[in-house]
């Protein structure tokens, strides 16, 4: 089975945090991952997930040059910045994106499904 990458993106003009999210409006959100997660689990099909710190908290190794330079906070400032995702494990697109379906749901946010590069031979 090829593996799928869905990934959540979250705007960074809010920039939320576990810390300053409503518990009243995460609580079902966080519910409906922990189910989502079962039911990957349950059907064989998860690999891994996590969520990521908001990207605020992000470092930058950059090691192309005579030295490695470390810059706390992002290379880049995006639009929108990668956090969270699930990797799973899926028979093809059409059912990889099924899940996008769900998790899109769950976590209440727009989702991207990226196949893995196959390994060649």
């Amino acid at each position: 089975m090829t593996q799928y990458l869905i990934s959540v993106g979250h705007d960074t003009d809010d920039a939320p945090t576990m810390a300053t999210m409503d518990p009243a409006v995460i609580q079902p959100i966080i519910d409906a991952v922990d189910a989502f997660n079962d039911k990957l689990r349950a059907e064989g099909a998860w690999v891994f997930a996590g969520g990521l710190e908001p990207i605020q908290s992000a470092t930058t190794v950059d090691n192309t040059g005579e030295e490695p330079a470390v810059t706390a906070g992002p290379h880049v400032l995006p639009k929108e910045y990668l956090g969270g995702f699930w990797v799973i494990e899926a028979a093809g697109i059409d059912a990889a994106l099924e899940w996008a379906k769900q998790a899109s749901k769950a976590c209440a946010g727009r989702v991207e499904v990226r196949a893995f590069q196959e390994v060649p031979a």
